[in-house]
């Protein structure tokens, strides 16, 4: 019996999350499993990966073949360089956590002195407009009469 390490689809249509599954490479994608060995919730910010590292290694070393997707988790974790003797990876590194908005614009209003709300650009006058209205008007009466 060929056994394969997949992933088992769980959750919401719009939100998948996995479970890392040992299971007869004939059972269907979510059918039945020998064992659970891990977690995988893609759409968590960042991804959330937990992997039994003593049964993965297990389930390898007994001749258990990964899927691709399974796989990258497995190099991502160390488990797959473990298994093959390779030196491991550097740690997943966690994104720094993102700074508040409000915070941050307060903290700019505060310290910009020069910037009082008004328009940077001068504002133009009505009779400045009609001025140029006058003067646009008689070069377009000039080039169609020319």
């Amino acid at each position: 019996m060929a056994v394969k390490i997949k992933l088992k689809r769980l959750g919401k249509i719009r939100s998948p999350h996995y479970r890392i599954v040992v299971a007869d490479s004939r059972t269907r994608r979510d059918g039945r499993a020998i064992e659970e060995i891990g977690l995988y919730h893609p759409v968590q910010n960042p991804s959330r990966i937990e992997v039994n590292s003593e049964r993965a290694q297990y389930w390898l070393s007994v001749g258990a073949q990964p899927t691709e997707p399974v796989l990258a988790i497995l190099k991502l974790t160390g488990d797959w360089q473990a298994h093959k003797g390779l030196p491991a990876p550097a740690p997943l590194l966690q994104p720094e956590p993102k700074a508040d908005k409000r915070a941050l614009f307060e903290a700019l209003s505060a310290d910009g002195d020069e910037a009082k709300g008004e328009a940077i650009t001068p504002k133009a006058k009505k009779s400045d407009k009609k001025a140029d209205e006058a003067a646009d008007a008689a070069a377009s009466t000039e080039s169609t009469e020319a």
